[in-house]
């Protein structure tokens, strides 16, 4: 069995030279560099990921960046970090998880060690760090998520505007003319790309059909369903009959409870669709239509482009969106 001293010996060189060279993890000169890599490839020396890849021979692993913070929300980012393991495995690719909270450190471990055949980025903000690293990176990347600036970028996610625009035309096509959308925290509409998106694709697709429509983020998440009871009875106060919820699971539940309040209905005297959710909404005392986000049809899609990246060696930038789905459960009903 050939051994590293094997290599060094015929490199004429170190072990611990030969050891940094297959790594990456010190600087060693393009011409020692290129004898040691010769010496391992005449041996057929073959230690780790990163000597395959030296010898042209792909890894099979790829690593998916997703920072645990305290603020994350565990059930949402655990859903797709199993979907994009699932995908992977399905595709014959083993899953390295990097959970590092500054996010790059991860990124640049894995690209200079050439462990892995391609990364997955989760957890995606407008300004993320990580994009300017893909661009630079000669590991195909693929962003679950749409930062704000996608030049050269391969990036996947659910089309959140025409998964609003969709839950608007199912109300407005039920005669309801007065509508209000229930948003996530107001700190989202900074600190995500996704959460704009839905509110822009609701109120374009409102004005378009010239519906009055009303837009409301919550607070801070731990008052969220506090905040959602009383901005439903405030809808209901000014004679909105249609909802859209764009939220968290609590939020459904306490808007549920707070048209029970008023004596009211559902889909008789008000209706509601839930757009964005990853929970099932058909769970609740009164099941909710649901445009629901599948971690599933995300992280499938964003796979395959990354393995036609890595196998095929054709990186093709650009923003695929995942058509929404409607779900229909019986809460949107003709307006009265």
């Amino acid at each position: 069995m050939v051994r590293i001293d094997d290599v060094a010996k015929r490199a004429g060189v170190s072990i611990s030279t030969v050891s940094y060279a297959l790594s990456g993890k010190r600087p060693v000169s393009e011409r020692t560099r290129e004898k040691i890599h010769l010496a391992a490839r005449e041996l057929g020396y073959l230690p780790n990921a990163g000597a395959r890849m030296l010898a042209g021979r792909r890894t099979h692993i790829f690593a998916l960046t997703e920072p645990f913070r305290s603020d994350t929300h565990a059930p949402s980012h655990m859903a797709f970090v199993l979907a994009a393991s699932i995908a992977a495995r399905r595709h014959g690719y083993d899953i390295l998880l990097l959970t590092d909270e500054d996010s790059t450190q991860g990124m640049r471990r894995v690209e200079a060690s050439g462990l892995v055949d391609g990364i997955i980025v989760l957890d995606v903000s407008p300004n993320d760090e990580r994009a300017e690293l893909a661009r630079s990176s000669h590991t195909p990347t693929v962003f679950v998520g749409v930062p704000d600036n996608t030049d050269g970028l391969m990036c996947v996610d659910l089309d959140f505007a025409g998964a609003t625009a969709s839950a608007v035309d199912r109300l407005a096509e039920a005669g309801h003319r007065k509508i209000a959308m229930l948003g996530h925290p107001a700190g989202n509409y900074e600190t995500t790309n996704y959460a704009p998106r839905a509110r822009q694709g609701f109120r374009d697709r409102a004005r378009e059909l010239g519906l009055e429509a009303y837009f409301r983020p919550l607070s801070e998440a731990q008052f969220a369903a506090e905040d959602a009871y009383r901005l439903t009875l405030e809808f209901l106060d000014n004679g909105v009959t249609g909802i859209v919820l764009n939220t968290e699971e609590r939020s459904h539940k306490a808007v549920l409870d707070a048209i029970t309040a008023r004596g009211l209905d559902v889909p008789r005297d008000v209706s509601l669709v839930s757009v964005g959710s990853i929970f099932d909404t058909s769970g609740f005392h009164r099941a909710i239509d649901s445009i629901p986000l599948v971690p599933e049809h995300s992280c499938e899609l964003a796979l395959q482009e990354l393995v036609d990246a890595v196998e095929k060696q054709h990186v093709e930038p650009g923003v695929r969106l995942v058509t929404p789905e409607y779900r229909s459960y019986g809460s949107v009903g003709p307006h009265a």
